[in-house]
């Protein structure tokens, strides 16, 4: 019961700043407030939230995917080589990225799991810069346009002038909180960031529970990759720099998930990646530097740790003092 009551805080917590952010814009900007705005946020925020379904499984299970932004860059360049190729087949183009996409996750897992790294930031991190080069010489470290209509579909498309790409990203977490929540599947991951030892006395393959978090991870970064070309057109490996992977910690971790395992939720999730997507169109419309951008998303990420890492110690000092009375 106390569990539900502080997920429910929580989530409050996160939708009460996204109301108070947007308060703040739209005082500040007299375009803010508009149709076409508000689905430009949500254009923005659909990237994010891919990439932050893949990292908050891997958060739930206390580890951490660095590679995510560069997996959806690497896909996208994967599929701009075929067009430099002269491959025109939508269907085959977005195949072969998803394949790749999910394998490179599949790898970090197995590096995790099978090899027994220390942690995943070791093999992610070394994964993140082995595809920023590949994304590169793929490329032939050039842009590429020229994509065929069937790719581009998911980052440009609208029912209504609702972006599709959200539509696919509502469908994406409901299915997966499903997953979370109703499944073993999912109990047994935030079982695994709970407690490793118990999930091993459980007789839960912990193994198993790990490479599918981060091959899930690697599926929605090249999913998150191919919209990312419907939205601007082109691929860049360039881009494999950008930090996205840290836009999506920030989403999860704003959203309530923590560092130390087994927390976190689909919807704050969500309403982290629109925290973030909302963050930075404000920025924009008031024309603020990239720079300052960077440092105010670093200072969020900060504060959001700090809270919880402060959650964690109060629960924690909560739990000595009922084991005491008890």
């Amino acid at each position: 019961m106390k569990k539900k009551f502080s997920g429910f805080v929580s989530i409050a917590g996160t939708l009460g700043a996204l109301i108070i952010l947007c308060i703040i814009w739209t005082i500040t900007s007299d375009k803010f407030l508009s149709y076409s705005n508000f689905m430009s946020i949500l254009k923005q925020a659909s990237f994010n939230a891919l990439l932050s379904t893949g990292m908050l499984f891997c958060l739930i299970t206390a580890g951490i995917d660095l590679s995510v932004g560069a997996n959806a860059t690497f896909c996208a360049c994967l599929m701009g080589m075929m067009v430099k190729m002269q491959v025109n087949n939508a269907v085959f183009m977005i195949v072969v990225a998803l394949l790749a996409g999910t394998l490179i996750g599949f790898i970090n897992g197995s590096l995790l799991t099978r090899l027994h790294l220390p942690h995943p930031f070791v093999s992610t991190l070394g994964m993140k810069n082995l595809l920023w080069g590949a994304a590169l010489v793929v490329t032939s470290s050039q842009m590429v346009n020229g994509f065929p209509q069937g790719v581009m579909a998911l980052g440009t498309k609208t029912v209504g002038g609702f972006p599709v790409s959200f539509i696919m990203v509502i469908i994406i977490y409901i299915i997966l909180h499903v997953l979370l929540t109703r499944t073993a599947l999912g109990r047994s991951i935030y079982c695994a960031g709970g407690n490793m030892e118990a999930t091993r006395l459980s007789g839960i393959n912990s193994a198993n529970v790990l490479t599918f978090c981060y091959t899930l991870s690697g599926f929605m970064a090249a999913l998150a990759g191919i919209v990312s070309v419907g939205r601007s057109g082109i691929c860049n490996g360039v881009n494999a720099t950008q930090p996205y992977d840290t836009d999506a910690i920030a989403a999860c971790v704003i959203g309530g998930a923590s560092f130390m395992g087994g927390k976190g939720t689909m919807l704050g999730a969500m309403l982290g990646a629109l925290i973030i997507a909302t963050l930075r169109n404000g920025f924009t419309l008031l024309a603020f530097d990239s720079a300052v951008q960077n440092m105010v998303l670093g200072l969020v990420i900060i504060v959001a740790v700090l809270l919880d890492i402060t959650r964690e110690r109060m629960e924690a000092k909560s739990r000595q003092m009922a084991a005491a009375k008890n």
